[in-house]
């Protein structure tokens, strides 16, 4: 406990240090956006183009319920001259380092943006709600509208240009909610059930009528155990559902455990495909886009159920 509490303390110092000032900055830089996961960063370039610095803390792969911030991180964090994160705990403890950097430059939580009562609860905690809220497109544009009013406050001399860039962002995103809707629709509805390594589809199956299954809960660090797997063995075998799917940021272990648990009771389920949850594709790629991914996602969902 209190090594934990001495890591805490030294990278408030840091972050103390850094908010000195960059000495290494010159007038005619960049604004300098830092942002915890890809989702948030690939909004901010959809906004801003190439008028800002934007970096993404969180890569391809990467699982940010598990994510601990680098002295890297912090050196980053600490240059930006603003930072967008999701908030509502997808962060984990990196959350604290955030709020407290929040006294000293703009920091913003994009999850306080969306009302509560279209938040999901998790199921074991009622003050505790889904962070994945980017799988509801219609909600996401929430959060880029978000950081449009944002970043026009900041820097109000490109103000015109995000607000243009973002009215065409939106459109885009309104074609991809409406495109996801017909997509999943295809499946027959007693097909419909989208079954993952932990609950990061919720929103998308409360916006698209698909019943989502999850073996861990909202976050990574919960731990599941034989009557988990069991219990979801059982249930798939009752539904006779064909396909489960891997998340590209977790272990296939847990689902590849259903797979056999099935295979065992006779009843053969296949690995649909490898689904993006908390983290985008590669860079350069169409999966490495919010849009691109959520389509890649939709794909490998409609061609494993159908």
């Amino acid at each position: 406990m209190l090594k934990t509490v001495s890591l805490s303390l030294l990278l408030f110092s840091s972050i103390l240090i850094g908010c000195q000032g960059d000495p290494d900055r010159t007038p005619n830089d960049k604004i300098r956006v830092v942002t915890t996961t890809g989702m948030i960063a690939d909004a901010v370039i959809n906004i801003a183009g190439d008028t800002l610095e934007v970096e993404a803390l969180m890569g391809p792969g990467v699982d940010p319920h598990l994510y601990k911030a680098t002295q890297g991180d912090l050196k980053k964090l600490t240059g930006a001259d603003f930072v967008l994160y999701n908030g509502l705990l997808l962060e984990g403890k990196m959350g604290e380092v955030l709020e407290k950097l929040g006294r000293f430059k703009p920091v913003i939580a994009l999850g306080t943006v969306i009302d509560s009562a279209r938040l999901l609860d998790s199921p074991l905690h009622k003050d505790i709600h889904d962070p994945h809220i980017w799988f509801d497109v219609s909600l996401w544009k929430q959060v880029v509208s978000k950081i449009n009013i944002s970043l026009q406050e900041f820097d109000p001399v490109h103000a015109d240009y995000y607000g243009r860039n973002t009215e065409e962002y939106l459109k885009r995103l309104d074609s991809l909610h409406q495109e996801v809707i017909t997509q999943i629709a295809r499946i027959p509805p007693e097909q419909r059930v989208l079954i993952t390594a932990h609950d990061a589809f919720e929103y998308f199956g409360r916006a698209y009528n698909i019943e989502v299954r999850g073996l861990q809960g909202l976050s990574t660090l919960t731990e599941f155990g034989l009557k988990d797997i069991t219990d979801l063995v059982k249930y798939i075998i009752e539904r006779q559902i064909k396909a489960v799917f891997v998340e590209t940021s977790i272990s296939k272990r847990s689902i590849q455990a259903v797979v056999e648990g099935c295979k065992h009771k006779g009843h053969n389920v296949r690995i649909g495909g490898s689904l993006f949850s908390d983290a985008m594709g590669e860079k350069n790629t169409p999966e490495g886009t919010y849009i691109g991914m959520v389509n890649a996602n939709v794909q490998i969902i409609t061609q494993a159920l159908k």
